[in-house]
Protein backbone atom coordinates (compact mmCIF):
# COMPACT_ATOMS: atom_id res chain seq x y z
CA UNK A 1 0.00 0.00 0.00
CA UNK A 2 2.48 2.56 1.29
CA UNK A 3 4.90 1.29 -2.31
CA UNK A 4 1.42 2.68 -4.48
CA UNK A 5 0.61 6.11 -2.29
CA UNK A 6 4.78 7.07 -2.77
CA UNK A 7 4.82 6.55 -6.06
CA UNK A 8 2.24 8.94 -6.85
CA UNK A 9 3.37 11.24 -4.05
CA UNK A 10 0.43 11.17 -2.05
CA UNK A 11 1.71 10.51 1.59
CA UNK A 12 1.37 13.48 2.86
CA UNK A 13 -1.61 15.99 3.13
CA UNK A 14 -1.78 17.04 -0.76
CA UNK A 15 -3.57 19.96 -2.36
CA UNK A 16 -7.61 19.38 -3.59
CA UNK A 17 -7.20 22.26 -6.92
CA UNK A 18 -4.95 22.12 -9.70
CA UNK A 19 -4.13 24.04 -12.47
CA UNK A 20 -3.27 21.56 -15.00
CA UNK A 21 0.26 21.94 -16.03
CA UNK A 22 1.23 24.60 -13.76
CA UNK A 23 0.95 24.47 -10.26
CA UNK A 24 -1.08 22.82 -7.37
CA UNK A 25 -3.35 25.05 -5.48
CA UNK A 26 -3.03 25.00 -1.35
CA UNK A 27 -5.85 25.75 0.77
CA UNK A 28 -4.70 27.74 4.10
CA UNK A 29 -6.65 26.01 6.66
CA UNK A 30 -8.53 23.81 4.47
CA UNK A 31 -10.47 20.70 6.09
CA UNK A 32 -9.28 17.12 5.18
CA UNK A 33 -10.61 14.34 3.16
CA UNK A 34 -9.68 11.07 4.44
CA UNK A 35 -9.57 8.74 1.87
CA UNK A 36 -10.33 5.30 3.30
CA UNK A 37 -9.21 1.60 2.28
CA UNK A 38 -12.27 -0.08 1.83
CA UNK A 39 -11.10 -3.52 2.19
CA UNK A 40 -10.03 -2.83 5.87
CA UNK A 41 -11.89 0.36 7.23
CA UNK A 42 -9.01 2.34 7.64
CA UNK A 43 -7.39 5.39 6.32
CA UNK A 44 -4.96 5.70 3.04
CA UNK A 45 -4.38 9.56 2.71
CA UNK A 46 -5.51 12.88 3.10
CA UNK A 47 -6.36 15.71 0.86
CA UNK A 48 -7.16 19.45 1.06
CA UNK A 49 -10.71 20.07 0.55
CA UNK A 50 -10.29 23.62 -1.76
CA UNK A 51 -13.33 26.36 -1.26
CA UNK A 52 -14.86 28.75 -3.78
CA UNK A 53 -11.73 30.78 -4.28
CA UNK A 54 -9.81 27.86 -5.28
CA UNK A 55 -12.64 26.82 -7.72
CA UNK A 56 -12.52 30.04 -8.81
CA UNK A 57 -9.01 29.87 -9.81
CA UNK A 58 -9.13 26.97 -11.35
CA UNK A 59 -12.61 28.44 -13.75
CA UNK A 60 -10.53 31.49 -14.80
CA UNK A 61 -7.13 29.08 -15.74
CA UNK A 62 -9.46 26.48 -17.38
CA UNK A 63 -11.49 29.63 -19.25
CA UNK A 64 -7.97 30.93 -20.87
CA UNK A 65 -7.00 27.68 -21.70
CA UNK A 66 -10.19 27.01 -23.88
CA UNK A 67 -8.89 30.26 -25.44
CA UNK A 68 -5.97 29.33 -27.14
CA UNK A 69 -6.55 25.63 -26.55
CA UNK A 70 -9.55 26.13 -29.41
CA UNK A 71 -7.01 27.69 -31.92
CA UNK A 72 -4.86 24.11 -32.16
CA UNK A 73 -5.82 22.09 -34.98
CA UNK A 74 -7.88 19.34 -34.41
CA UNK A 75 -5.04 16.49 -35.29
CA UNK A 76 -2.56 18.67 -33.17
CA UNK A 77 -4.95 18.04 -29.98
CA UNK A 78 -4.98 14.53 -30.86
CA UNK A 79 -1.02 13.94 -30.79
CA UNK A 80 -1.29 15.19 -26.92
CA UNK A 81 -4.07 12.30 -26.54
CA UNK A 82 -1.85 10.20 -28.21
CA UNK A 83 1.03 11.26 -25.73
CA UNK A 84 -1.27 10.38 -22.62
CA UNK A 85 -2.67 7.15 -24.03
CA UNK A 86 1.41 6.00 -23.87
CA UNK A 87 1.61 7.57 -20.32
CA UNK A 88 -1.38 5.84 -18.92
CA UNK A 89 0.23 2.60 -20.74
CA UNK A 90 3.68 3.35 -18.96
CA UNK A 91 0.99 3.67 -15.39
CA UNK A 92 -1.31 0.96 -15.71
CA UNK A 93 0.00 -1.42 -13.49
CA UNK A 94 0.37 1.56 -10.38
CA UNK A 95 -2.53 2.98 -11.54
CA UNK A 96 -4.78 -0.08 -11.93
CA UNK A 97 -3.37 -0.96 -8.15
CA UNK A 98 -4.63 2.46 -6.53
CA UNK A 99 -7.90 2.04 -7.96
CA UNK A 100 -8.10 -0.99 -6.60
CA UNK A 101 -6.52 -0.42 -3.37
CA UNK A 102 -9.11 2.81 -3.03
CA UNK A 103 -12.00 1.63 -4.43
CA UNK A 104 -11.90 -1.72 -4.01
CA UNK A 105 -12.55 -3.69 -7.53
CA UNK A 106 -10.21 -6.41 -7.96
CA UNK A 107 -7.10 -6.03 -9.57
CA UNK A 108 -8.03 -7.28 -12.90
CA UNK A 109 -11.07 -4.84 -13.08
CA UNK A 110 -8.22 -2.09 -11.54
CA UNK A 111 -6.23 -2.80 -14.74
CA UNK A 112 -9.09 -3.24 -16.98
CA UNK A 113 -10.26 0.42 -15.84
CA UNK A 114 -6.71 1.89 -17.25
CA UNK A 115 -7.08 -0.02 -20.13
CA UNK A 116 -10.50 1.78 -20.82
CA UNK A 117 -8.89 4.82 -20.30
CA UNK A 118 -5.84 4.23 -22.99
CA UNK A 119 -8.61 2.51 -25.12
CA UNK A 120 -10.59 5.50 -25.36
CA UNK A 121 -7.26 8.40 -25.58
CA UNK A 122 -6.99 5.75 -29.01
CA UNK A 123 -10.09 6.38 -30.26
CA UNK A 124 -9.67 10.37 -29.99
CA UNK A 125 -6.77 10.18 -31.59
CA UNK A 126 -8.38 8.84 -34.81
CA UNK A 127 -11.50 11.20 -34.05
CA UNK A 128 -9.33 13.95 -33.96
CA UNK A 129 -9.16 13.50 -37.83
CA UNK A 130 -12.51 12.90 -38.77
CA UNK A 131 -14.43 15.23 -36.77
CA UNK A 132 -16.70 15.58 -39.78
CA UNK A 133 -20.05 18.09 -40.89
CA UNK A 134 -22.17 17.30 -43.91
CA UNK A 135 -22.78 18.68 -47.09
CA UNK A 136 -26.58 19.79 -48.17
CA UNK A 137 -27.55 20.91 -51.83
CA UNK A 138 -29.30 24.60 -51.39
CA UNK A 139 -32.95 25.09 -53.03
CA UNK A 140 -31.05 28.29 -54.45
CA UNK A 141 -29.35 28.61 -57.81
CA UNK A 142 -25.28 28.78 -56.81
CA UNK A 143 -25.29 28.26 -53.23
CA UNK A 144 -23.72 26.41 -51.06
CA UNK A 145 -24.83 24.90 -47.47
CA UNK A 146 -22.67 22.88 -45.19
CA UNK A 147 -22.17 22.17 -41.40
CA UNK A 148 -18.92 22.66 -38.97
CA UNK A 149 -18.57 21.99 -35.31
CA UNK A 150 -16.50 24.55 -33.77
CA UNK A 151 -15.28 23.96 -30.17
CA UNK A 152 -17.64 24.40 -27.08
CA UNK A 153 -15.63 25.48 -24.08
CA UNK A 154 -14.93 24.13 -20.80
CA UNK A 155 -16.39 20.67 -19.95
CA UNK A 156 -17.23 19.81 -16.10
CA UNK A 157 -16.84 16.45 -15.74
CA UNK A 158 -18.35 15.35 -12.53
CA UNK A 159 -17.07 11.21 -11.73
CA UNK A 160 -18.63 8.41 -9.13
CA UNK A 161 -16.07 6.21 -7.24
CA UNK A 162 -17.13 2.91 -8.82
CA UNK A 163 -15.22 4.09 -12.35
CA UNK A 164 -12.80 6.91 -10.39
CA UNK A 165 -10.65 7.24 -13.59
CA UNK A 166 -12.25 5.67 -16.44
CA UNK A 167 -15.15 7.76 -17.04
CA UNK A 168 -13.03 11.02 -16.26
CA UNK A 169 -11.35 9.46 -19.84
CA UNK A 170 -14.14 8.77 -21.63
CA UNK A 171 -15.33 12.66 -21.17
CA UNK A 172 -11.83 14.04 -21.00
CA UNK A 173 -10.41 12.85 -24.24
CA UNK A 174 -13.17 13.24 -26.46
CA UNK A 175 -13.33 16.69 -25.04
CA UNK A 176 -9.52 17.49 -25.79
CA UNK A 177 -9.68 16.53 -29.11
CA UNK A 178 -13.11 18.59 -29.36
CA UNK A 179 -11.28 21.84 -28.81
CA UNK A 180 -12.40 22.22 -24.68
CA UNK A 181 -10.65 22.41 -21.49
CA UNK A 182 -12.31 21.12 -18.77
CA UNK A 183 -12.87 20.82 -14.82
CA UNK A 184 -13.04 17.76 -12.92
CA UNK A 185 -14.78 17.22 -9.81
CA UNK A 186 -14.26 13.67 -8.44
CA UNK A 187 -15.77 11.34 -6.12
CA UNK A 188 -14.88 12.44 -2.93
CA UNK A 189 -14.87 8.80 -2.04
CA UNK A 190 -11.99 8.40 -4.69
CA UNK A 191 -9.75 11.24 -4.65
CA UNK A 192 -6.27 9.63 -4.58
CA UNK A 193 -6.86 8.17 -8.23
CA UNK A 194 -7.98 11.55 -8.93
CA UNK A 195 -5.00 12.86 -7.95
CA UNK A 196 -2.64 10.03 -9.54
CA UNK A 197 -4.10 11.01 -13.10
CA UNK A 198 -4.29 14.70 -12.94
CA UNK A 199 -0.14 14.31 -11.82
CA UNK A 200 0.06 12.13 -15.49
CA UNK A 201 -1.79 14.94 -16.84
CA UNK A 202 0.51 17.35 -15.44
CA UNK A 203 3.63 15.73 -17.46
CA UNK A 204 2.04 15.50 -20.83
CA UNK A 205 1.06 18.55 -20.84
CA UNK A 206 4.49 20.07 -19.28
CA UNK A 207 6.20 18.47 -22.31
CA UNK A 208 3.41 20.18 -24.93
CA UNK A 209 3.79 23.70 -22.87
CA UNK A 210 0.06 23.34 -22.46
CA UNK A 211 -1.26 25.02 -18.96
CA UNK A 212 -4.86 25.03 -17.69
CA UNK A 213 -6.55 22.35 -20.39
CA UNK A 214 -7.08 19.84 -17.68
CA UNK A 215 -8.36 20.47 -14.07
CA UNK A 216 -8.93 19.13 -11.00
CA UNK A 217 -10.83 20.46 -7.74
CA UNK A 218 -11.80 18.16 -4.87
CA UNK A 219 -13.94 19.50 -2.07
CA UNK A 220 -17.94 19.52 -1.07
CA UNK A 221 -20.57 19.49 -3.08
CA UNK A 222 -22.39 22.69 -1.34
CA UNK A 223 -18.78 24.59 -1.73
CA UNK A 224 -17.24 23.40 -5.40
CA UNK A 225 -20.26 21.64 -6.84
CA UNK A 226 -22.75 24.20 -6.52
CA UNK A 227 -20.17 27.04 -8.01
CA UNK A 228 -19.22 24.25 -10.92
CA UNK A 229 -22.99 23.23 -12.45
CA UNK A 230 -23.96 27.10 -11.60
CA UNK A 231 -20.91 28.83 -13.33
CA UNK A 232 -22.02 29.92 -17.02
CA UNK A 233 -18.40 29.69 -18.07
CA UNK A 234 -18.81 26.02 -18.39
CA UNK A 235 -21.47 25.22 -21.52
CA UNK A 236 -21.36 21.27 -20.58
CA UNK A 237 -21.51 19.48 -17.60
CA UNK A 238 -21.14 15.73 -17.74
CA UNK A 239 -22.18 14.19 -14.47
CA UNK A 240 -22.01 10.18 -13.35
CA UNK A 241 -23.82 9.59 -9.98
CA UNK A 242 -26.84 8.58 -8.92
CA UNK A 243 -30.61 9.55 -10.00
CA UNK A 244 -31.30 12.06 -6.84
CA UNK A 245 -27.72 13.59 -7.82
CA UNK A 246 -28.28 13.91 -11.51
CA UNK A 247 -31.83 15.25 -11.26
CA UNK A 248 -30.52 18.48 -8.76
CA UNK A 249 -27.55 19.08 -11.59
CA UNK A 250 -29.97 18.88 -14.99
CA UNK A 251 -32.37 21.30 -13.08
CA UNK A 252 -29.33 23.58 -12.20
CA UNK A 253 -27.65 23.68 -15.59
CA UNK A 254 -30.60 23.59 -17.45
CA UNK A 255 -32.08 26.90 -15.73
CA UNK A 256 -29.24 28.44 -17.25
CA UNK A 257 -29.49 27.15 -20.84
CA UNK A 258 -26.55 24.92 -20.41
CA UNK A 259 -25.93 21.33 -21.49
CA UNK A 260 -25.78 18.49 -19.63
CA UNK A 261 -24.54 14.54 -20.46
CA UNK A 262 -26.02 12.66 -17.22
CA UNK A 263 -25.09 8.84 -16.82
CA UNK A 264 -27.45 8.29 -14.09
CA UNK A 265 -29.38 4.90 -12.21
CA UNK A 266 -29.37 1.44 -13.47
CA UNK A 267 -31.43 -1.93 -13.00
CA UNK A 268 -30.27 -3.93 -15.47
CA UNK A 269 -32.19 -7.10 -16.65
CA UNK A 270 -31.26 -10.31 -18.23
CA UNK A 271 -34.30 -12.58 -19.88
CA UNK A 272 -33.48 -15.70 -20.16
CA UNK A 273 -36.11 -18.29 -22.51
CA UNK A 274 -36.10 -21.83 -22.56
CA UNK A 275 -33.54 -22.52 -25.29
CA UNK A 276 -30.66 -20.35 -24.29
CA UNK A 277 -27.50 -21.94 -23.89
CA UNK A 278 -27.15 -21.55 -19.80
CA UNK A 279 -23.59 -22.42 -19.35
CA UNK A 280 -23.25 -19.12 -21.17
CA UNK A 281 -26.24 -16.97 -18.81
CA UNK A 282 -24.38 -18.54 -15.57
CA UNK A 283 -21.67 -16.93 -16.28
CA UNK A 284 -22.41 -13.70 -17.76
CA UNK A 285 -25.14 -13.50 -15.00
CA UNK A 286 -22.07 -14.29 -12.31
CA UNK A 287 -19.88 -11.53 -13.85
CA UNK A 288 -23.02 -8.90 -14.39
CA UNK A 289 -24.10 -9.23 -11.01
CA UNK A 290 -20.83 -10.02 -8.54
CA UNK A 291 -18.17 -7.98 -10.93
CA UNK A 292 -17.38 -4.70 -8.94
CA UNK A 293 -19.46 -6.19 -5.90
CA UNK A 294 -22.60 -5.33 -8.03
CA UNK A 295 -21.44 -1.22 -8.19
CA UNK A 296 -21.36 -1.06 -11.70
CA UNK A 297 -24.06 1.31 -13.11
CA UNK A 298 -24.27 -1.52 -15.53
CA UNK A 299 -24.30 -4.82 -12.88
CA UNK A 300 -26.89 -7.25 -13.55
CA UNK A 301 -29.49 -6.87 -10.76
CA UNK A 302 -32.88 -8.68 -12.15
CA UNK A 303 -33.22 -12.15 -14.03
CA UNK A 304 -36.79 -12.97 -15.86
CA UNK A 305 -36.12 -16.65 -16.85
CA UNK A 306 -38.72 -18.62 -18.54
CA UNK A 307 -40.65 -20.71 -16.52
CA UNK A 308 -39.42 -24.21 -17.78
CA UNK A 309 -35.66 -23.39 -17.22
CA UNK A 310 -35.57 -21.47 -13.87
CA UNK A 311 -34.59 -24.18 -11.30
CA UNK A 312 -31.82 -25.58 -13.26
CA UNK A 313 -30.56 -22.07 -14.03
CA UNK A 314 -30.62 -21.35 -10.38
CA UNK A 315 -29.01 -24.96 -9.80
CA UNK A 316 -25.99 -23.35 -11.92
CA UNK A 317 -26.14 -19.50 -10.62
CA UNK A 318 -26.11 -21.24 -6.50
CA UNK A 319 -23.26 -23.37 -7.21
CA UNK A 320 -21.35 -20.69 -8.73
CA UNK A 321 -21.94 -17.80 -6.35
CA UNK A 322 -21.06 -21.01 -3.68
CA UNK A 323 -17.53 -20.42 -5.75
CA UNK A 324 -16.86 -16.82 -5.63
CA UNK A 325 -13.36 -16.02 -3.82
CA UNK A 326 -14.40 -13.15 -1.58
CA UNK A 327 -11.22 -10.60 -0.04
CA UNK A 328 -8.08 -8.52 -0.45
CA UNK A 329 -9.14 -6.88 -4.03
CA UNK A 330 -5.21 -6.95 -5.15
CA UNK A 331 -5.01 -10.64 -4.43
CA UNK A 332 -4.79 -12.52 -7.92
CA UNK A 333 -7.29 -15.45 -6.79
CA UNK A 334 -9.82 -12.83 -5.04
CA UNK A 335 -12.85 -12.57 -7.14
CA UNK A 336 -15.11 -10.14 -5.59
CA UNK A 337 -13.45 -7.18 -3.00
CA UNK A 338 -15.44 -5.43 -0.72
CA UNK A 339 -18.30 -2.69 -0.75
CA UNK A 340 -17.24 1.20 -0.59
CA UNK A 341 -18.03 1.94 3.04
CA UNK A 342 -20.26 0.89 5.93
CA UNK A 343 -23.13 2.89 4.54
CA UNK A 344 -23.18 0.69 1.30
CA UNK A 345 -23.11 -2.55 3.23
CA UNK A 346 -26.45 -1.03 5.58
CA UNK A 347 -28.17 -0.49 2.28
CA UNK A 348 -27.71 -3.87 1.44
CA UNK A 349 -29.24 -5.30 4.02
CA UNK A 350 -32.11 -2.79 4.63
CA UNK A 351 -32.64 -4.31 0.92
CA UNK A 352 -32.33 -7.72 1.47
CA UNK A 353 -35.10 -6.99 4.63
CA UNK A 354 -36.88 -5.29 2.35
CA UNK A 355 -37.35 -8.34 -0.21
CA UNK A 356 -37.93 -10.81 2.09
CA UNK A 357 -41.18 -8.98 3.52
CA UNK A 358 -42.20 -8.67 0.32
CA UNK A 359 -42.33 -12.12 -0.39
CA UNK A 360 -38.83 -12.79 -1.24
CA UNK A 361 -36.23 -15.60 -0.83
CA UNK A 362 -33.07 -15.70 0.02
CA UNK A 363 -31.39 -18.77 -1.72
CA UNK A 364 -27.87 -18.07 -1.15
CA UNK A 365 -25.58 -15.16 0.82
CA UNK A 366 -27.04 -11.84 1.60
CA UNK A 367 -24.11 -11.74 5.18
CA UNK A 368 -21.97 -9.33 5.95
CA UNK A 369 -18.13 -11.03 7.15
CA UNK A 370 -16.77 -10.87 10.04
CA UNK A 371 -13.75 -8.98 9.57
CA UNK A 372 -12.11 -5.75 9.19
CA UNK A 373 -13.33 -3.94 5.60
CA UNK A 374 -16.68 -4.14 4.02
CA UNK A 375 -17.09 -7.22 2.69
CA UNK A 376 -20.34 -9.14 2.14
CA UNK A 377 -21.47 -11.92 0.55
CA UNK A 378 -23.52 -11.71 -2.90
CA UNK A 379 -27.02 -12.05 -2.66
CA UNK A 380 -29.90 -14.08 -4.74
CA UNK A 381 -33.22 -13.55 -4.36
CA UNK A 382 -36.38 -15.54 -5.94
CA UNK A 383 -38.79 -13.12 -6.26
CA UNK A 384 -42.59 -13.42 -6.43
CA UNK A 385 -43.13 -10.64 -8.46
CA UNK A 386 -41.75 -7.52 -9.74
CA UNK A 387 -41.88 -5.69 -6.23
CA UNK A 388 -41.11 -2.24 -4.82
CA UNK A 389 -37.43 -3.29 -3.91
CA UNK A 390 -36.63 -4.80 -7.17
CA UNK A 391 -37.79 -1.41 -8.98
CA UNK A 392 -35.04 0.40 -6.82
CA UNK A 393 -31.44 0.18 -7.79
CA UNK A 394 -29.50 -0.78 -4.61
CA UNK A 395 -26.10 -0.85 -5.40
CA UNK A 396 -24.75 -4.26 -3.81
CA UNK A 397 -24.23 -7.52 -5.33
CA UNK A 398 -28.06 -8.35 -5.15
CA UNK A 399 -29.79 -10.39 -7.79
CA UNK A 400 -33.60 -10.92 -8.57
CA UNK A 401 -34.80 -13.46 -9.96
CA UNK A 402 -38.36 -13.63 -11.37
CA UNK A 403 -39.97 -16.70 -13.67
CA UNK A 404 -41.92 -15.48 -17.05
CA UNK A 405 -44.37 -17.36 -19.79
CA UNK A 406 -44.06 -15.67 -22.78
CA UNK A 407 -41.38 -12.85 -24.54
CA UNK A 408 -43.27 -10.27 -24.37
CA UNK A 409 -44.88 -10.88 -20.67
CA UNK A 410 -40.73 -10.66 -19.86
CA UNK A 411 -39.99 -7.13 -22.14
CA UNK A 412 -43.08 -5.64 -20.18
CA UNK A 413 -41.40 -6.26 -17.12
CA UNK A 414 -38.00 -5.34 -17.60
CA UNK A 415 -39.56 -1.85 -19.01
CA UNK A 416 -41.62 -1.25 -15.85
CA UNK A 417 -38.78 0.25 -13.88
CA UNK A 418 -38.07 3.63 -13.90
CA UNK A 419 -34.31 3.14 -15.27
CA UNK A 420 -33.09 2.33 -18.60
CA UNK A 421 -29.26 1.60 -19.33
CA UNK A 422 -28.34 -1.27 -20.28
CA UNK A 423 -30.39 -5.25 -20.98
CA UNK A 424 -29.57 -8.66 -21.85
CA UNK A 425 -31.45 -11.84 -23.04
CA UNK A 426 -29.80 -15.20 -23.71
CA UNK A 427 -31.49 -17.06 -26.39
CA UNK A 428 -31.19 -19.04 -29.68
CA UNK A 429 -34.10 -18.62 -30.94
CA UNK A 430 -33.25 -15.69 -34.18
CA UNK A 431 -37.00 -14.04 -33.29
CA UNK A 432 -36.81 -13.94 -29.79
CA UNK A 433 -33.56 -11.59 -29.97
CA UNK A 434 -34.74 -9.16 -33.12
CA UNK A 435 -37.74 -8.99 -31.15
CA UNK A 436 -35.81 -8.45 -28.06
CA UNK A 437 -33.72 -5.42 -29.90
CA UNK A 438 -36.82 -3.96 -31.90
CA UNK A 439 -38.53 -1.05 -31.20
CA UNK A 440 -41.15 -3.46 -29.17
CA UNK A 441 -38.46 -4.39 -27.34
CA UNK A 442 -35.79 -3.54 -24.55
CA UNK A 443 -36.25 -0.11 -23.89
CA UNK A 444 -33.12 0.39 -22.76
CA UNK A 445 -29.65 2.63 -24.21
CA UNK A 446 -27.95 -0.61 -24.37
CA UNK A 447 -29.46 -4.22 -25.71
CA UNK A 448 -27.40 -7.13 -25.86
CA UNK A 449 -28.27 -10.82 -26.79
CA UNK A 450 -26.06 -13.75 -25.32
CA UNK A 451 -23.95 -11.29 -23.73
CA UNK A 452 -24.33 -9.56 -20.18
CA UNK A 453 -25.13 -6.11 -18.80
CA UNK A 454 -21.56 -5.62 -17.91
CA UNK A 455 -18.75 -4.65 -20.23
CA UNK A 456 -19.66 -2.33 -22.53
CA UNK A 457 -17.05 -0.96 -25.49
CA UNK A 458 -15.83 2.42 -25.79
CA UNK A 459 -16.11 1.91 -29.44
CA UNK A 460 -20.46 2.47 -29.20
CA UNK A 461 -22.12 5.28 -27.37
CA UNK A 462 -22.76 4.62 -24.16
CA UNK A 463 -25.83 5.87 -22.19
CA UNK A 464 -29.18 4.95 -20.96
CA UNK A 465 -33.01 6.26 -21.14
CA UNK A 466 -35.65 7.79 -18.50
CA UNK A 467 -34.34 7.84 -15.13
CA UNK A 468 -30.64 6.98 -16.34
CA UNK A 469 -30.45 10.35 -18.23
CA UNK A 470 -30.29 10.23 -21.66
CA UNK A 471 -27.02 10.93 -22.16
CA UNK A 472 -24.10 9.22 -24.39
CA UNK A 473 -20.53 9.24 -23.78
CA UNK A 474 -17.82 7.23 -25.56
CA UNK A 475 -17.89 5.76 -28.77
CA UNK A 476 -20.27 6.53 -32.01
CA UNK A 477 -21.25 10.03 -32.39
CA UNK A 478 -21.14 10.89 -28.53
CA UNK A 479 -18.77 13.62 -29.28
CA UNK A 480 -21.02 15.73 -30.87
CA UNK A 481 -22.24 16.99 -27.42
CA UNK A 482 -18.56 18.30 -26.82
CA UNK A 483 -18.85 20.65 -30.13
CA UNK A 484 -21.40 23.48 -31.47
CA UNK A 485 -22.77 22.78 -34.77
CA UNK A 486 -22.86 25.77 -37.11
CA UNK A 487 -24.78 25.66 -40.53
CA UNK A 488 -23.48 28.04 -42.64
CA UNK A 489 -25.25 29.12 -46.49
CA UNK A 490 -22.37 30.55 -49.12
CA UNK A 491 -23.73 32.52 -52.06
CA UNK A 492 -21.61 32.27 -55.27
CA UNK A 493 -24.00 34.45 -57.60
CA UNK A 494 -24.44 37.53 -57.96
CA UNK A 495 -28.24 37.10 -57.17
CA UNK A 496 -29.76 37.33 -54.14
CA UNK A 497 -32.64 34.35 -54.16
CA UNK A 498 -34.23 33.91 -50.81
CA UNK A 499 -35.45 30.41 -49.55
CA UNK A 500 -39.19 29.48 -50.02
CA UNK A 501 -39.64 31.37 -52.99
CA UNK A 502 -39.87 34.61 -51.78
CA UNK A 503 -39.58 37.55 -53.49
CA UNK A 504 -39.27 41.15 -51.55
CA UNK A 505 -38.23 43.38 -54.58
Amino acid sequence: MEEILKHFGLTQAHAGACIGGDRWIDTPGAALLTSMNPSQGTPLATVQMAHRAQYEEVAQAATSAFSSWRMVPAPKRGELIRVLGNALREEKEPLGRLVSLEMGKILQEGLGEVQEMIDICDFAVGLSRQLYGLTMHSERPKHRMVEQWHPLGVVGIISAFNFPVAVWAWNAAIAAVCGDSMIWKPSPKTPLTALAVQKICDRVCASFGYKGLFNLIIGADQEVGEALINDPRVPLISATGSVRMGRHVGQVVAKRLGRSILELGGNNAILVDASARLDLATRAILFGAVGTAGQRCTSTRRIFAHESIVDALLERLTKAYASVRIGDPLAPETLMGPLIDEQAVTQMMHAIEAATSQGGEVLCGGTKLERPGHFVTPCIIRMPAQTEVVRDETFAPILYVMTYSTLEEAIERQNEVPQGLSSAMFTSDLYAAEHFLSHQGSDCGIANINIGTSGAEIGGAFGGEKETGGGREAGSDAWKAYMRRQTNTVNGSLELPLAQGIHFD
